[in-house]
């Protein structure tokens, strides 16, 4: 389990939630869909009650996940719940900024919102409660698939890498932050692709003005994945790419993926607060067998792991590197549907 910090100065253990070309323009619209309830959702109309629910696809702290099917259409979804009265927040207006953040970005490597749908009365539903609309990847997260499948071979490993640094480059691009990355918030479908979620903590970033990145470097997040710069926020003050705490993010996914266990401390350790800050502050890459990576991997692990956030490549430059450009589509994409399948 990762260790979830929500304050720097009372560091706790959370559950993540695990939710199942850059053409959008930064408003606020629904993703095109061909159902009737996505028409629906677009003109806000749709309502808890409209829906039955399936599966529990994840739960965490304040809210779960639920496979949801359309009761008049059929159509399937995920429902991403928020439960009123839970921390004290307010969650519709946290149900509308993440929806804006997500629908800022219309790639097809981002999870698609269709709407802020709010409880009805029911016994579903607790006063208070306000939920996500999203589209379902069936195949699940790559936390999912790799407790199954194991380590991924470099191939699939490639395919995930190039994937989501296609989406992190469009959200950049739109200026909005995850800062959540990691195995369980990328989710990949049966037929191998792989879209960005969860953004509950997400940020976009306003152009810079003397100290606004700040925002950008709240301590939330899931600790053993953060970047160097966030977990020191106070010794980089302002001045750290806010975007290069996203590639870091990916790198540990890519490497963890590969290792098939959390890479930066040694296999069985637990993931304290100091442990995790020592090893990410100051500790060393661990090796990797002979043979076990390619030299293009091995590259681009140490690109995207750089301790010096001033020389850890954007999402945008990373999609130019060889690792990823110098693919074999086909086979990587391949490879990556067999791990989703089971086979």
């Amino acid at each position: 389990m990762a260790l979830t910090i929500r304050e720097r100065r009372l560091p706790q253990l959370h559950i993540s939630l695990d939710l199942p070309s850059c053409a959008g323009a930064a408003n606020f619209r629904a993703a095109p869909a061909s159902t009737s309830a996505a028409a629906a959702a677009r003109a806000g109309e749709l309502r808890m009650s409209d829906f039955d629910r399936v599966a529990v696809l994840g739960r965490g702290n304040g809210g779960a996940v639920y496979k949801v099917v359309h009761r008049r259409t059929s159509a399937v979804y995920a429902l991403k719940v928020l439960h009123g009265g839970v921390g004290g927040g307010d969650h519709g207006a946290a149900a509308a900024t993440e929806a804006d953040v997500m629908r800022r970005a219309a790639s097809p490597h981002v999870v698609r919102c269709h709407s802020v749908v709010a409880a009805a009365a029911a016994a579903t539903s607790c006063p208070g409660d306000v939920a996500l609309l999203l589209e379902l990847v069936d195949g699940g997260s790559l936390a999912s698939v790799a407790a199954r499948a194991g380590a991924f071979p470099e191939a699939a490993v490639a395919e995930v890498a190039a994937q989501a640094l296609s989406g992190l480059a469009c959200l950049h691009a739109r200026r909005v932050v995850h800062r959540d990355i990691k195995p369980g918030n990328l989710l990949v479908s049966v037929d191998g692709e792989v879209k960005i979620a969860d953004f509950g903590i997400a940020k976009v970033v306003p152009p810079r003005r003397g100290g606004e990145h700040r925002a950008a470097y709240e301590y939330e997040g899931t600790a053993a994945y953060m970047s160097p710069e966030r977990f020191d926020s106070e010794l980089h003050g302002d001045g750290a790419d806010p975007f290069a705490a996203d590639v870091w993010g990916l790198g540990v996914t890519v490497l963890e993926l590969l290792m098939a266990r959390y890479p930066l401390l040694p296999a069985g350790q637990k993931p304290s607060w100091a442990a995790l800050m020592c090893a990410i502050c100051f500790g060393e890459l661990p090796p990797l067998p002979d043979g076990a990576a390619s030299p293009e991997l091995r590259a681009f692990l140490a690109a995207c792991l750089h301790k010096d956030h001033t020389k850890r490549p954007s999402a945008a430059h990373l999609l130019t590197h060889q690792f990823v450009a110098g693919r074999n589509v086909a086979a990587s994409k391949l490879a990556l549907r067999r791990l989703v399948a089971g086979a």
